[in-house]
């Protein structure tokens, strides 16, 4: 028997015999059920030194392109898994070891970011406008174009004694499945990737994958760094990693319930002070990319000093990277320009400004995170729909290049109205998912204080959320196929208005997605148990009772997921038709042993995925005509629907 099943087994016992916090039995099994389900070796949720796949799957493309890769995002659900689960249980062992994991893995150490002491803040980035097509790049550097100062590196530097980032990177190669390595050595596993680097047109199918830690090994003769930025000859080789906040935010919202729930059992948890650190660098997310006077509205001018820059929201990324040459050592950093109602947590932001265990070290840490969720809160009230729903974000830098706003432009905050923050294809406010994402967040932080803001913001979310999540007499759960916007909201002067301009269309019929089903129960069920709202209390129980009842599989709970995407459609050639841009003249190779040029298609570029088991089943659905079609089990929704399985049974015990 392996280690790591030994220990498995004895976690289960020790949850089927220790003492937590009271719950529901009929919940409580279900949670278990599925969490045996998810550390159970032989389902492979887990890879090398025990990271959590995307999903079980390995053909698979939608954020990831391959299924066998990792995110922070999966990172920070096992964490709230574990933590929920140490909830339960009292046994805190579990939880202890992911964040070793976490911290280990996709948090970068000193020697993967060797040049960070050669940052300067008063110059923490080179200016580059963002295309607004791929084939706009490579996009020039322009050295002569003087951005604004980040003021956090001092406070950071004086709280922790070191100038490197306590930050996650988002995309890992768990399998080295791409070839490219740890530190681009070829051959470790868990090597830190990036894919998205090309503007709003650049899906997931039109990306270039590349190592993080660039040595011109692979790619053309710069590596791959010509494909993005243009600069007089020679590049330095570097690294550079990439920050999603939702993530990080999402796993301080755990280690909160674990320092909770910890503290309740008598032993408080000790990671409550890594989450504080998480907090304090994930800071640099509420500036704008370069620093720039929030609203400045040209690219070489108005530039920030100390706090002009800070928008105070939860952006879409923060990036760093610097020199890999320890004799002609740089560093940048930046933070970014679009806020996506989606990404925003006020958990995080309560936690990390009221609640000392959490407080961040640094000066303004505490301040900071305050006037983060003041400005969540009003962010979320800015985007409601006249429907309820909540739509859209705002950016900084309009068109990615710091453009005039448009005359008939709506302002939050001096940042301008976007529909689809970020990307464009598909529209990034078109996923269901971000409803339930990000409400469930906002109705946990209304559980904990009954703020007003949030409560006023849910009570005209819920109705219309209500009627979207249909329960069949089938036992079957629809959500929306795609959500449309149409008008825009007003500028925001201070206080909530109605948006009677502002509308959410439902689109594309009905499809489901059990994580979002699940995350929408779960959300519910706070709103219930905060309010007393029968409605919401109902529809909880019975999605997640159907998802009991209707979608347990050997591995977890899963559905009959059609992939029209896989063969080619309204957003994508998909696996065989989507040509990825490659620069004429422009050609290299990469760890699969591809051969990088202009014209390549999507597959061309990843031929490994012909060696995958699902591919000829794919090949062949889409030759014939026929819509390719998986169970997945995706970490963050397996884990979702146990999460909020557990909750549900934790706040409404008698069922």
């Amino acid at each position: 028997m392996n280690s790591y099943l030994l220990a498995f087994l004895l976690l289960f016992v020790v949850a089927v015999l220790g003492q937590g916090f009271p719950v529901n039995s009929v919940y409580k099994q279900r949670f278990l059920t599925q969490y045996q389900k998810i550390h159970n070796p032989s389902n492979g949720y887990f890879g090398a030194q025990n990271v959590p796949y995307h999903s079980v799957e390995t053909l698979m493309c939608e954020a990831p392109d391959y299924g066998h890769l990792s995110t922070s995002e999966a990172f920070s659900y096992w964490l709230w898994l574990e933590s929920a689960y140490g909830g339960l249980t009292g046994n805190w062992s579990a939880l202890n070891f992911a964040y070793s994991v976490f911290e280990g893995i996709i948090i970068q150490n000193d020697g993967e970011q060797p040049s960070e002491s050669a940052y300067n803040p008063n110059s923490p980035a080179t200016y580059a406008p963002e295309g607004g097509q791929v084939s706009d790049y490579p996009e020039e550097l322009q050295f002569g174009c003087q951005v604004g100062t980040d003021p956090l590196y001092s406070q950071l530097q004086s709280a922790y004694g070191t100038a490197s980032i306590y930050g996650t990177h988002w995309l890992v190669d768990v399998d080295n499945w791409y070839g490219y390595g740890v530190k681009s050595d070829g051959v470790s596993k868990n090597g830190m990737i990036n894919t998205f680097q090309r503007g709003p047109e650049e899906s997931v199918w039109k990306t270039i994958p590349q190592p993080e830690w660039e040595i011109f090994k692979w790619g053309g003769q710069w590596g791959f760094l010509d494909l993005f930025t243009e600069q007089s000859p020679p590049y330095g080789q570097q690294y550079r990693y990439t920050n999603a906040p939702d993530a990080d935010a999402r796993a301080i919202q755990a280690l909160y319930w674990a320092w909770n729930w910890s503290s309740e059992q008598g032993n408080p948890t000790q990671l409550a002070s890594n989450a504080a650190k998480l907090g304090d660098y994930l800071r640099y997310s509420m500036f704008d990319k370069y620093f720039k006077t929030i609203g400045s509205q040209t690219p070489c001018g108005s530039n920030s000093n100390n706090y002009a820059g800070f928008h105070g929201l939860l952006s879409w990324y923060y990036a760093w990277g610097g020199s890999l040459n320890p004799t002609g050592s740089w560093s940048w950093r930046i933070g970014c320009e679009y806020a996506h109602f989606g990404y925003q947590n006020p958990v995080a932001a309560w936690v990390l400004s009221t609640i000392p265990a959490f407080a961040p070290k640094s000066s303004n840490g505490v301040q900071d995170w305050a006037k983060s969720l003041t400005t969540q809160l009003n962010f979320y009230a800015w985007l409601q729909s006249a429907e309820g729903a909540i739509g859209g974000g705002a950016t900084s830098s309009y068109n990615g290049a710091y453009d005039p706003y448009p005359p008939n432009a709506t302002t939050f905050n001096n940042m301008a109205y976007v529909v689809s923050p970020v990307y464009q294809d598909p529209p990034s406010n078109s996923w269901i998912g971000w409803q339930a994402w990000s409400m469930e967040r906002l109705a946990e932080y209304y559980f904990l204080t009954k703020d007003s803001k949030a409560g006023n913001v849910l009570n005209n979310w819920l109705p219309w959320a209500l009627s979207i999540v249909n329960l069949t007499v089938a036992n079957q759960i629809w959500l929306p196929g795609y959500l449309n916007w149409t008008g825009a909201p007003s500028t925001w002067t201070g206080s909530p208005v109605k948006n009677s301009n502002y509308h959410v269309v439902l689109q594309n019929g009905q499809y489901l997605d059990l994580g979002a089903a699940a995350s929408f129960a779960h959300g519910f069920t706070y709103i219930a148990a905060a309010t007393g709202n029968a409605q919401a209390k109902a529809k909880a129980k019975a999605i997640l009772d159907t998802i009991d009842a209707n979608y347990q599989d050997s591995i977890g709970v899963s559905n009959a997921e059609g992939r029209p995407d896989y063969c080619g459609n309204e957003w994508t050639g998909g696996f065989f038709n989507q040509e990825v841009y490659v620069p004429s003249g422009w050609h290299g190779n990469n760890a699969q042993g591809a051969n990088i040029v202009s014209g390549d298609k999507f597959l061309d570029i990843r031929p490994k995925y012909k060696q995958d088991p699902k591919f000829a089943y794919v090949q062949q659905a889409c030759q014939s005509g026929q819509t390719p079609t998986f169970n997945y089990h995706r970490f963050w929704a397996q884990s979702e629907y146990a999460i909020a399985t557990l909750d549900y049974g934790r706040l409404f015990p008698s069922g």
